[in-house]
Protein backbone atom coordinates (compact mmCIF):
# COMPACT_ATOMS: atom_id res chain seq x y z
CA UNK A 1 0.00 0.00 0.00
CA UNK A 2 2.55 2.10 0.27
CA UNK A 3 4.55 1.51 -2.43
CA UNK A 4 1.45 2.62 -4.25
CA UNK A 5 0.66 5.52 -2.47
CA UNK A 6 4.17 6.31 -3.47
CA UNK A 7 4.33 6.14 -7.12
CA UNK A 8 1.03 8.31 -7.04
CA UNK A 9 2.87 10.72 -5.45
CA UNK A 10 5.77 10.66 -7.65
CA UNK A 11 3.14 10.27 -10.59
CA UNK A 12 1.39 13.69 -9.69
CA UNK A 13 4.63 15.15 -8.78
CA UNK A 14 5.90 14.86 -12.40
CA UNK A 15 2.54 15.99 -14.22
CA UNK A 16 2.01 19.12 -11.97
CA UNK A 17 5.09 21.59 -13.49
CA UNK A 18 3.98 20.99 -17.11
CA UNK A 19 0.42 21.06 -15.92
CA UNK A 20 1.06 24.59 -14.47
CA UNK A 21 3.12 26.30 -16.45
CA UNK A 22 0.49 25.83 -19.38
CA UNK A 23 -2.36 26.72 -16.93
CA UNK A 24 0.16 29.86 -16.29
CA UNK A 25 0.81 30.81 -20.15
CA UNK A 26 -3.07 30.49 -20.53
CA UNK A 27 -4.08 32.67 -17.76
CA UNK A 28 -1.36 35.05 -18.66
CA UNK A 29 -2.50 35.57 -22.49
CA UNK A 30 -6.43 35.98 -21.44
CA UNK A 31 -5.47 38.51 -18.36
CA UNK A 32 -4.23 41.10 -20.91
CA UNK A 33 -7.15 41.45 -22.15
CA UNK A 34 -9.49 41.72 -19.18
CA UNK A 35 -9.88 43.65 -16.28
CA UNK A 36 -10.15 42.91 -12.47
CA UNK A 37 -12.90 41.19 -10.98
CA UNK A 38 -14.13 44.62 -8.82
CA UNK A 39 -17.45 44.49 -7.25
CA UNK A 40 -19.42 47.18 -6.27
CA UNK A 41 -19.77 46.97 -2.40
CA UNK A 42 -19.32 48.57 1.22
CA UNK A 43 -15.22 48.74 0.65
CA UNK A 44 -13.22 51.89 1.41
CA UNK A 45 -11.40 52.45 -2.21
CA UNK A 46 -13.32 54.38 -4.56
CA UNK A 47 -13.88 52.61 -8.10
CA UNK A 48 -16.21 55.06 -9.48
CA UNK A 49 -18.77 58.07 -10.24
CA UNK A 50 -22.46 57.46 -11.63
CA UNK A 51 -25.17 59.11 -11.62
CA UNK A 52 -27.74 59.84 -9.59
CA UNK A 53 -30.79 57.48 -9.87
CA UNK A 54 -33.96 57.65 -7.90
CA UNK A 55 -33.96 54.91 -4.80
CA UNK A 56 -29.98 56.64 -3.94
CA UNK A 57 -29.59 57.55 -0.53
CA UNK A 58 -29.01 61.37 -0.54
CA UNK A 59 -26.25 60.69 1.85
CA UNK A 60 -24.28 58.90 -0.89
CA UNK A 61 -24.33 62.10 -3.40
CA UNK A 62 -20.81 63.32 -3.73
CA UNK A 63 -20.97 66.94 -3.85
CA UNK A 64 -17.81 68.44 -4.88
CA UNK A 65 -18.30 65.77 -8.21
CA UNK A 66 -21.92 66.70 -8.69
CA UNK A 67 -21.07 70.46 -8.73
CA UNK A 68 -18.68 70.11 -11.27
CA UNK A 69 -21.45 68.58 -13.75
CA UNK A 70 -23.23 72.26 -14.54
CA UNK A 71 -26.37 70.80 -13.87
CA UNK A 72 -29.29 71.00 -11.83
CA UNK A 73 -30.33 68.99 -8.97
CA UNK A 74 -31.03 65.74 -9.25
CA UNK A 75 -29.90 65.75 -12.75
CA UNK A 76 -26.12 66.71 -11.87
CA UNK A 77 -25.36 64.47 -9.20
CA UNK A 78 -23.28 61.93 -9.03
CA UNK A 79 -23.08 59.07 -6.84
CA UNK A 80 -19.33 57.82 -5.39
CA UNK A 81 -18.74 54.01 -5.67
CA UNK A 82 -16.55 52.23 -3.67
CA UNK A 83 -15.10 48.57 -4.53
CA UNK A 84 -15.97 45.63 -2.68
CA UNK A 85 -13.23 44.58 -0.92
CA UNK A 86 -14.08 40.57 0.70
CA UNK A 87 -12.53 38.71 -1.65
CA UNK A 88 -15.48 36.32 -3.16
CA UNK A 89 -15.06 32.50 -2.94
CA UNK A 90 -15.21 30.48 -5.98
CA UNK A 91 -15.74 26.85 -5.33
CA UNK A 92 -14.25 24.47 -8.30
CA UNK A 93 -14.56 21.15 -9.65
CA UNK A 94 -13.95 19.48 -12.38
CA UNK A 95 -14.65 16.12 -13.71
CA UNK A 96 -12.23 12.98 -13.76
CA UNK A 97 -14.77 10.30 -14.26
CA UNK A 98 -13.94 7.96 -17.39
CA UNK A 99 -15.61 9.05 -20.22
CA UNK A 100 -13.31 12.18 -19.72
CA UNK A 101 -10.30 10.26 -20.70
CA UNK A 102 -11.35 9.44 -24.57
CA UNK A 103 -10.23 11.00 -27.25
CA UNK A 104 -10.28 10.42 -31.17
CA UNK A 105 -6.84 10.49 -32.89
CA UNK A 106 -4.67 13.52 -32.27
CA UNK A 107 -7.11 15.42 -30.04
CA UNK A 108 -6.11 16.30 -26.65
CA UNK A 109 -8.06 14.43 -24.41
CA UNK A 110 -11.09 15.93 -22.59
CA UNK A 111 -9.67 14.99 -18.88
CA UNK A 112 -6.28 17.11 -19.47
CA UNK A 113 -8.01 20.16 -21.05
CA UNK A 114 -10.52 20.15 -17.49
CA UNK A 115 -7.14 20.18 -15.91
CA UNK A 116 -5.62 23.15 -17.66
CA UNK A 117 -9.05 24.73 -17.52
CA UNK A 118 -9.22 24.67 -14.16
CA UNK A 119 -5.86 25.46 -13.07
CA UNK A 120 -5.89 28.48 -15.14
CA UNK A 121 -9.23 30.03 -14.19
CA UNK A 122 -7.90 29.43 -10.56
CA UNK A 123 -4.86 31.18 -11.78
CA UNK A 124 -6.77 34.34 -12.82
CA UNK A 125 -8.66 34.49 -9.84
CA UNK A 126 -6.14 34.11 -7.48
CA UNK A 127 -4.45 36.90 -9.07
CA UNK A 128 -7.67 39.08 -9.02
CA UNK A 129 -7.66 38.26 -4.96
CA UNK A 130 -10.32 35.34 -4.65
CA UNK A 131 -10.27 32.66 -3.04
CA UNK A 132 -10.69 29.33 -3.74
CA UNK A 133 -12.08 26.15 -2.66
CA UNK A 134 -11.64 23.15 -4.67
CA UNK A 135 -15.03 20.78 -4.11
CA UNK A 136 -14.21 17.62 -2.04
CA UNK A 137 -14.83 16.79 1.60
CA UNK A 138 -11.97 18.31 3.47
CA UNK A 139 -10.40 20.19 1.18
CA UNK A 140 -9.78 24.15 2.37
CA UNK A 141 -9.84 27.52 -0.12
CA UNK A 142 -6.61 28.71 -1.04
CA UNK A 143 -5.80 32.18 -1.85
CA UNK A 144 -2.82 34.61 -3.28
CA UNK A 145 -1.01 33.74 -6.36
CA UNK A 146 1.43 31.47 -4.57
CA UNK A 147 -1.68 28.96 -3.83
CA UNK A 148 -1.58 27.56 -7.12
CA UNK A 149 0.48 24.63 -6.37
CA UNK A 150 -1.23 23.88 -3.63
CA UNK A 151 -4.64 23.87 -5.94
CA UNK A 152 -3.22 21.92 -8.35
CA UNK A 153 -2.23 19.33 -6.10
CA UNK A 154 -5.73 19.20 -3.79
CA UNK A 155 -7.80 18.78 -7.23
CA UNK A 156 -5.58 16.30 -8.72
CA UNK A 157 -5.89 13.94 -5.03
CA UNK A 158 -9.44 14.72 -4.35
CA UNK A 159 -10.68 13.61 -7.37
CA UNK A 160 -13.07 10.81 -8.29
CA UNK A 161 -15.08 8.85 -10.91
CA UNK A 162 -18.42 9.96 -9.72
CA UNK A 163 -19.06 11.98 -12.79
CA UNK A 164 -20.83 14.68 -10.85
CA UNK A 165 -19.55 17.36 -7.91
CA UNK A 166 -20.15 15.44 -4.40
CA UNK A 167 -22.74 16.15 -1.74
CA UNK A 168 -20.41 18.75 0.81
CA UNK A 169 -20.98 22.04 2.25
CA UNK A 170 -19.82 25.09 0.50
CA UNK A 171 -19.79 28.87 1.52
CA UNK A 172 -23.39 30.80 1.02
CA UNK A 173 -23.09 33.07 -1.74
CA UNK A 174 -20.58 31.58 -3.90
CA UNK A 175 -19.47 30.86 -7.38
CA UNK A 176 -19.14 27.47 -8.59
CA UNK A 177 -17.95 25.96 -11.72
CA UNK A 178 -18.29 22.62 -12.93
CA UNK A 179 -16.18 21.71 -15.69
CA UNK A 180 -16.93 18.25 -17.59
CA UNK A 181 -18.57 16.37 -19.97
CA UNK A 182 -21.96 15.77 -18.02
CA UNK A 183 -23.07 12.60 -19.88
CA UNK A 184 -24.75 12.35 -16.88
CA UNK A 185 -29.03 11.35 -16.90
CA UNK A 186 -30.36 15.00 -16.66
CA UNK A 187 -32.25 13.97 -13.41
CA UNK A 188 -29.23 13.91 -11.35
CA UNK A 189 -27.34 16.71 -12.92
CA UNK A 190 -30.88 18.90 -12.05
CA UNK A 191 -30.35 17.52 -8.83
CA UNK A 192 -27.07 18.31 -8.40
CA UNK A 193 -27.21 22.02 -9.60
CA UNK A 194 -30.29 22.54 -7.47
CA UNK A 195 -28.76 21.15 -4.49
CA UNK A 196 -26.05 24.14 -5.37
CA UNK A 197 -28.15 27.20 -6.17
CA UNK A 198 -30.34 26.11 -2.81
CA UNK A 199 -26.80 26.80 -1.10
CA UNK A 200 -27.35 29.78 -2.18
CA UNK A 201 -24.41 29.99 -5.03
CA UNK A 202 -24.99 31.29 -8.43
CA UNK A 203 -22.35 29.29 -10.88
CA UNK A 204 -21.37 28.09 -14.18
CA UNK A 205 -21.35 24.80 -16.00
CA UNK A 206 -18.99 24.25 -18.85
CA UNK A 207 -19.68 21.11 -21.17
CA UNK A 208 -16.33 19.86 -22.49
CA UNK A 209 -16.42 17.09 -25.42
CA UNK A 210 -14.15 15.76 -27.96
CA UNK A 211 -15.15 17.03 -31.60
CA UNK A 212 -16.07 13.23 -32.48
CA UNK A 213 -18.72 13.13 -29.55
CA UNK A 214 -20.30 16.43 -30.97
CA UNK A 215 -20.03 15.43 -34.70
CA UNK A 216 -19.84 10.98 -34.43
CA UNK A 217 -17.75 11.82 -37.82
CA UNK A 218 -17.49 7.98 -38.24
CA UNK A 219 -18.49 5.81 -41.34
CA UNK A 220 -19.43 2.02 -41.67
CA UNK A 221 -19.15 -0.79 -39.49
CA UNK A 222 -17.77 0.41 -35.81
CA UNK A 223 -18.00 -1.30 -32.60
CA UNK A 224 -17.97 0.98 -29.90
CA UNK A 225 -16.95 0.32 -26.03
CA UNK A 226 -18.31 2.63 -23.18
CA UNK A 227 -15.54 3.40 -21.07
CA UNK A 228 -17.92 3.28 -17.56
CA UNK A 229 -19.29 -0.21 -17.65
CA UNK A 230 -22.23 0.48 -20.78
CA UNK A 231 -20.60 -2.61 -22.89
CA UNK A 232 -20.00 -2.97 -26.12
CA UNK A 233 -22.23 -1.86 -29.43
CA UNK A 234 -21.59 -2.82 -32.97
CA UNK A 235 -23.02 -0.69 -35.22
CA UNK A 236 -23.43 -2.00 -38.86
CA UNK A 237 -23.53 1.23 -40.40
CA UNK A 238 -22.80 4.18 -38.46
CA UNK A 239 -23.94 6.72 -40.38
CA UNK A 240 -27.62 5.48 -40.41
CA UNK A 241 -27.88 6.72 -37.01
CA UNK A 242 -26.06 10.36 -37.45
CA UNK A 243 -28.95 12.15 -37.10
CA UNK A 244 -30.70 10.11 -34.26
CA UNK A 245 -27.41 10.74 -32.86
CA UNK A 246 -27.17 14.19 -33.50
CA UNK A 247 -30.57 14.84 -31.87
CA UNK A 248 -29.66 13.06 -28.63
CA UNK A 249 -26.78 15.03 -27.99
CA UNK A 250 -28.71 18.39 -28.91
CA UNK A 251 -31.17 16.78 -26.55
CA UNK A 252 -28.58 16.56 -23.72
CA UNK A 253 -27.07 20.24 -24.00
CA UNK A 254 -30.92 21.43 -24.01
CA UNK A 255 -32.01 20.01 -21.09
CA UNK A 256 -28.06 21.02 -19.06
CA UNK A 257 -28.89 24.84 -20.59
CA UNK A 258 -32.55 24.75 -18.91
CA UNK A 259 -31.49 23.31 -16.28
CA UNK A 260 -29.17 26.40 -15.51
CA UNK A 261 -31.15 28.61 -16.51
CA UNK A 262 -33.83 27.80 -13.89
CA UNK A 263 -31.10 28.02 -10.78
CA UNK A 264 -29.48 30.57 -12.31
CA UNK A 265 -26.26 29.45 -13.62
CA UNK A 266 -24.49 29.66 -16.94
CA UNK A 267 -23.99 27.04 -19.27
CA UNK A 268 -21.36 26.42 -22.25
CA UNK A 269 -19.81 24.07 -24.23
CA UNK A 270 -16.11 23.96 -25.28
CA UNK A 271 -14.71 21.62 -27.98
CA UNK A 272 -11.30 20.23 -27.48
CA UNK A 273 -10.08 21.14 -31.02
CA UNK A 274 -10.72 24.48 -30.25
CA UNK A 275 -8.79 27.26 -27.75
CA UNK A 276 -8.41 26.85 -24.57
CA UNK A 277 -7.75 30.59 -24.55
CA UNK A 278 -11.00 31.18 -25.85
CA UNK A 279 -13.28 29.41 -23.74
CA UNK A 280 -10.93 30.36 -20.72
CA UNK A 281 -11.84 33.94 -21.45
CA UNK A 282 -15.78 32.96 -21.92
CA UNK A 283 -15.94 31.26 -18.65
CA UNK A 284 -13.77 34.23 -16.65
CA UNK A 285 -16.03 36.62 -18.24
CA UNK A 286 -19.57 35.07 -17.04
CA UNK A 287 -18.32 34.85 -13.88
CA UNK A 288 -18.52 38.48 -13.47
CA UNK A 289 -20.17 40.25 -10.57
CA UNK A 290 -23.86 40.51 -11.25
CA UNK A 291 -25.31 44.03 -11.52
Amino acid sequence: MADLAIRRAEALASRLPPLLVAAERVAATVAQGVHGRRRVGQGDSFWQFRRFVAGDPVNRVDWRQSAKSGQPAPTGWFVRETEWEAAQTVCLWHDASPSMHWKRGGQVEKQERANLLTLALAALLLRGGERVLPMFPGARPVAGRFGLERLAADLESGSDDAGLPPDMAIPRHSTVVLIGDFLSPLADIQATIGRLAATPARGHLLQILDPAEAALPYAGRIRFRGLENEGEALIPRVEAIRDDYAHAVQAQQAGLAAICAAAGFGFGVHLTDRSPEAALLSLYTALGPVR
